[in-house]
């Protein structure tokens, strides 16, 4: 009998080791990453690129191939992910105001997993602005001009370039009054800042350096050192990616693998421009977040700046593989939901643009990968991918409920849970606005771009993917055009902060 009570006794405490092993709630790795587009190899987005990591991690959860962003630039986008509200909803629409300060009340995503039993760290950019106090551990450091801190254009020497460049036939010089301004490695003159001093950070090139000499691999030294330390309390980890943001510098180890000559251009048509309106050109040829397309294919830089964006990302890639293997040999591998995410798209000369802040595909479709706890993940789709519409805007939502915390009542998304489980699910169209009053509806075959001088644009996916032809104004497609039109918003916040 004294036999039999010992093993119901052992049986016991094993079954309630098991039950808090399974309701301990999962840790966080969030890892944003800046400016990339669908060029990542488990998207197909361009043919020659390199992400294995990603394309591994893609295996272990959720792809969602129809993934879009909130806003097309830098600070709405992640004021919109942070706090789980459309920009329609804040009034943040640019990169000026700061959502913390305008917005002092709202509780954020890393906020509202502290005040629920987490221990938060942040690194790199999260948030478009400084935000070391939402966290209780930050770390920070210099990404964009890495691996020159703090200098720009017209403030490096010959000798410094000669020094780090892995490509000294980009070197500029400059005249004897030091007047050109032009940018350093590219050596094209500068757009959006042409006779300013700092000049501007439209440039590529590779640099002969170690990844820990770039701010991208300082942030993950750190984030893995946090991988590293014992745990009292589950954590939510955000990792913020710089690259591949401009200027589009990367270790010279990244740029060998695409070389210049053998680098495959986008698709573009000639006349693309041709069916838009006046305001849709505008927003295609002004030179707003990066250079303009004429003065790259005047300069021949087109193979240059593509094989440049390619590094960048296989560049960040492989950090995010670094981080990763941490992970996987961590205490923490089974029980932490890693999710990436891209905060826009990017322009690499489709429509004759460059950069963001469109409401065309390329500008809003984002990478997107969410990976459930591998301790019980029986329920999700592993390895899957999801075509339907989906936003950035649903990631707060989203990992609330993936870590059993309360629902939040305030939030525009919704939870992509059900998603993980069936990723054939119907979803609503995932809406993008651009500046107040223009906006973008996507859903799973069309696309209603909407401007706020009532002038519109019309897409079918199924049958032109590049966004060639317009269709808005032909009656044949007018139910179509009507049906999306009801998901634009009816009501606007008013910008704030500008």
């Amino acid at each position: 009998m004294r036999i039999f009570h010992t093993r119901v006794l052992s049986a016991i405490i094993l079954l309630l080791l098991a039950s808090t092993i399974v309701c301990a709630k999962p840790n966080v790795l969030f890892i944003a990453i800046d400016d990339l587009n669908d060029w990542v190899g488990f998207l197909g987005g361009h043919p020659q690129i390199k992400t294995p990591n990603m394309d591994r991690l893609a295996r272990l959860g959720v792809a969602f191939e129809n993934a879009h962003c909130a806003a097309p630039l830098c600070c709405p986008s992640r004021a919109a992910v942070f706090s789980g509200q459309q920009p329609f909803t804040t009034g943040i629409y640019h990169n000026g105001p700061n959502i913390r300060k305008l917005h002092p009340n709202k509780v954020l995503l890393p906020q509202y997993f502290a005040a629920h039993g987490y221990r938060t760290f942040g690194t790199g950019k999260l948030l478009h602005h400084t935000a070391r106090d939402l966290y209780d551990e930050h770390f920070g450091t210099e990404q964009r001009w890495s691996p020159l801190a703090g200098k720009q254009q017209v403030a490096y020497t010959k000798e410094e370039l000669l020094t780090k460049t892995a490509n000294p036939r980009h070197v500029v010089t400059f005249g004897p009054d030091k007047t050109e301004i032009v940018l350093p490695l590219n050596r094209m003159p500068s757009d959006r800042n042409p006779t300013g001093a700092n000049g501007e950070s439209f440039d590529w090139g590779p640099f002969d350096v170690e990844d820990d000499e770039m701010g991208d691999g300082k942030i993950t030294n750190w984030a893995i050192e946090q991988l590293s330390r014992k745990a009292d309390k589950p954590f939510f980890l955000g990792v913020g990616y710089y690259r591949p943001h401009i200027p589009l510098w990367a270790p010279k180890r990244y740029f060998d693998l695409y070389p210049e000559q053998s680098t495959i251009l986008p698709k573009v048509l000639t006349s693309d421009l041709d069916d838009l309106g006046e305001t849709a050109q505008r927003w295609a040829l002004e030179p707003v977040t990066a250079g303009a397309h004429r003065t790259v294919v005047e300069h021949d830089q087109w193979k240059a700046a593509v094989a440049a964006y390619l590094a960048c990302v296989s560049f960040v890639d492989a950090q995010i593989g670094r981080l990763l293997d941490a992970l996987e040999n961590s205490p923490y591998r089974d029980n932490t939901i890693i999710v990436i995410w891209g905060d826009h798209g990017w322009h690499l000369g489709e429509k004759q643009h460059w950069g963001k802040w469109t409401g065309w595909e390329r500008s809003t479709r984002v990478p997107l990968l969410i990976v459930p706890p591998r301790s019980g993940n029986s329920q999700y789709e592993i390895g899957a991918t999801c075509r339907r519409p989906v936003g950035l805007i649903d990631l707060y939502g989203t990992l609330i409920d993936l870590c059993g915390l309360p629902r939040k009542a305030d939030l525009d998304g919704q939870s992509l849970r059900p998603l993980l489980q069936d990723p054939s699910r119907e979803t609503e169209p995932a809406i993008t606005t651009f500046d107040h009053g223009n906006y973008s509806v996507r859903s799973d075959r069309w696309r209603l771009i909407h401007y706020n001088d009532g002038s519109e644009e019309l897409y079918d996916h199924r049958t032109d993917p590049h966004e060639w032809h317009n269709l808005a104004g032909n009656s044949r497609y007018e139910q179509i055009r009507q049906r999306l039109a009801k998901w634009l918003p009816t009501a606007a916040a008013k910008p704030l902060g500008r």
